[in-house]
Parts: C-alpha cells; sequence; structure tokens
C-alpha cells in the first residue's frame, strides 16, 4: 500500500499581509505540534530538512523528530534530508538510532547531497570533493548500519580500527536508509545498483518525466539482483490544501513566490516566479498539489498511478503561512485526502 506523509524544511518567509516572520524557535515548536498532529490523523511519515540559513529553522532534524518521536505512536520519523557529505555518517547514525529507540521502531534516514550548499564551508569541507564526500559517506554509513564493530579506512572520512558503534536501531536489519535525487539519470544509476529506497525531489515541471527514471531505475536494481521489496520509490512535491480549493490556490502563492524568488537569488537557472507560473503548476501536468481535498487526491492518484510510487509525501507548507492553517491543511491530507487515495489504490489490489 502506499505511504502518504508530510516532509518541510522548517520555512520562515514572512507571513503576507502582516509581513511578520517566525522566530527560529517558535517555528521549531510549531513543528514538533505538527508531527503529533500527522501522526493523530492516521498519515504513515513525517520527514524534515536540514539547512544553514536564515529562512529555515532547522539545522538539525534529528532532534526534532526526537522531540516528534515522544508522544507520536505510528508514524515513522525520517529526515528529508539529511546532507550526509557534510556530516559524521557514524554520528548520524547514532542520532537515528537513537531516535529508533524513544520511538520504538520508527526511525528512518533519508540522505541527500544537499541542493544547498551552506553546511560545507560551515564544517570545513571542500566543494571540489562534492561527489566523493557523498559516496563515500553513504558507504561508512550503510556498513554501521549493519556491523556493530567497524574496521575501516577512510579517504574522505576517519579511519576506524575495530571500533564498535552504540546504540544499535531497534529495527531488524537496521534503519531504513533511503537516497534522495533531484532526478538525476547518474544518481538514479547508482541507488539503484546498490539496491537502496529512492526519493525524487519533484517540484517542477510534468511529473510524467520522471517516469522514464524510475522505469531505469527498478529495471537496473532487479539486473544488480535486488527484489522489489527493496526498490521502492518515493516522491516530494509542493502543496497546500482548505476545504476551498480557490482560496488554497489563492493564498498558498505568496508564501510559494517567497521562496522560489529568494532561491533565484542564488541560482542562475532559477528565475523569480510569476502568477502564471504558479497556476501552470498547479495545472492538470504540473508537480504542485494545491486545492481541497478531492483536488489534491485525484491528482495524486494520477501521480502515484503513473510513476508507480510507494511512498508520497507533501511538502507542506512552502514558505511561511499561519500555522492554524498549516495545522488544518495536514488533518485534511490525513482525513480526507489519504483516505480516498488509499480506497482507490486498495480496490486496485483486490482486482
Amino acid at each position: 500500500m502506499i505511504e502518504l506523509g508530510i516532509s518541510t524544511f522548517g520555512e520562515t518567509t514572512a507571513l503576507e499581509g502582516s509581513g511578520q516572520v517566525f522566530s527560529h524557535d517558535e517555528r521549531i515548536r510549531q513543528l514538533v505540534a505538527e508531527i503529533e498532529l500527522a501522526d493523530k490523523v492516521g498519515l504513515d511519515v513525517y520527514g524534515l530538512g536540514e539547512h544553514h540559513r536564515a529562512d529555515f529553522a532547522v539545522s538539525a532534524p534529528e532532534i526534532v523528530l526526537a522531540a516528534g518521536a515522544v508522544n507520536t505512536k505510528k508514524i515513522r520519523l525520517t529526515s528529508a534530508v539529511s546532507i550526509l557529505s557534510s556530516m559524521d555518517p557514524i554520528r548520524l547514525y547514532q542520532q537515528y538510532a537513537s531516535i529508533d529507540a524513544l520511538s520504538n521502531g520508527r526511525a528512518e534516514i533519508m540522505a541527500g547531497r544537499g541542493s544547498f550548499t551552506e553546511s560545507f564551508p560551515l564544517f570545513g569541507y571542500d566543494l571540489k570533493d562534492y561527489d566523493q564526500l557523498f559516496d563515500e559517506k553513504l558507504d561508512l554509513l550503510l556498513y554501521a548500519n549493519q556491523e556493530s564493530k567497524l574496521n575501516w579506512k577512510g579517504t574522505h572520512t576517519q579511519t576506524i580500527p575495530n571500533r564498535e558503534v552504540y546504540p544499535r536501531a531497534v529495527q531488524k536489519g537496521g534503519l531504513p536508509i533511503w537516497v534522495a535525487t533531484g532526478g538525476h539519470v547518474e544518481s538514479t544509476i547508482k541507488i539503484a545498483q546498490m539496491g537502496l529506497p529512492i526519493v525524487y525531489a519533484i517540484i517542477g515541471g510534468n511529473p510524467k518525466y520522471f517516469k522514464g527514471l524510475v522505469d531505469a531505475y527498478r529495471k537496473i536494481g532487479r539486473e544488480n539482483g535486488f527484489g522489489l521489496e527493496q526498490l521502492k520509490v518515493g516522491a516530494h512535491s509542493w502543496g497546500f490544501i482548505m476545504e476551498d480549493g480557490q482560496e488554497a490556490v489563492e493564498r498558498y502563492f505568496h508564501p510559494t513566490k517567497q521562496v522560489v524568488d529568494a532561491i533565484s537569488k542564488d541560482r542562475p537557472h532559477w528565475s523569480p516566479m510569476t502568477y502564471d507560473q504558479y497556476l501552470q503548476q498547479l495545472g492538470p501536468d504540473g508537480a504542485m498539489f494545491v486545492g481541497n481535498p478531492d483536488q489534491v487526491a485525484d491528482k495524486l492518484i494520477k501521480m502515484i498511478e503513473t510513476l508507480g510510487l510507494n511512498r508520497f509525501m507533501l511538502h507542506l507548507p512552502l514558505g511561511s503561512m499561519p500555522h492554524q492553517d498549516v495545522l488544518k491543511a495536514i488533518e485534511l491530507f490525513g482525513t480526507k485526502v489519504a483516505p480516498k487515495v488509499r480506497a482507490y489504490f486498495a480496490m486496485k489490489e483486490e482486482k
């Protein structure tokens, strides 16, 4: 069955109208409330991203997820993503093994290279080693996830001479480790060859573009001896839900434009968002899921079916919105969108 959940970066942009900006500490407390609500309304997973800049509140998602683990019962808790290239894989494993203990076996890691690069100079890494850092650190993370005593010779990582790593994950077989990508062919091939579950960030253009990548991922994975139960595919996309679909469209433009315009200042291939571009992404061939519960569910069913997804995470919100609106959107996703999507695929399974 399809897993459905929420992802967020804890954005802190100016609210429409008032211009208010949530402080980082307030936004972090809000995130714990969001995790608890997502669990209460029956969502399957909650993911929290890592950033190191003023417009995002979360630099240590594992701390917030640990707080969210305490008062939740079923929801899985994952980074989305951990910037593996600029952190110690052993410490990362220990942190999520600790979340696994607090949640009684609900922790996961989503590893990524990081689409933002602020963490590299902050922690003393050179961007010229961008790919090599990720590849070596992923190998070490996977090793630590499977073995408690490590004997490791590092090039971009430390050398570990027969040292033990604790605590161990509660889950049998270790922590689930997903790898995130923006849709690069080379990344898809590497992840498939390793038999690791993959997550695509589908945040622009037509999601159908990713079908070729998903098909190639599963084909290459099977050719390398991995079964479909290992070759899981997830995606996350931007979106927002209100009872009134038109109001959702109107309310979501401002926070979305705030984030896109800020990113476009640092990335030459991005440009400030126009309202027409925004509406195009909300259309049937766009990557945003904005509207009332039925509109979001119907569009989501189409994408899940087209791509053959095992997991979907709605990135909510993109840019800051009044917290009561965010909580309401999470509630609608859990109580109205998710049941409709699950019922559709359950019926297909029965046939």
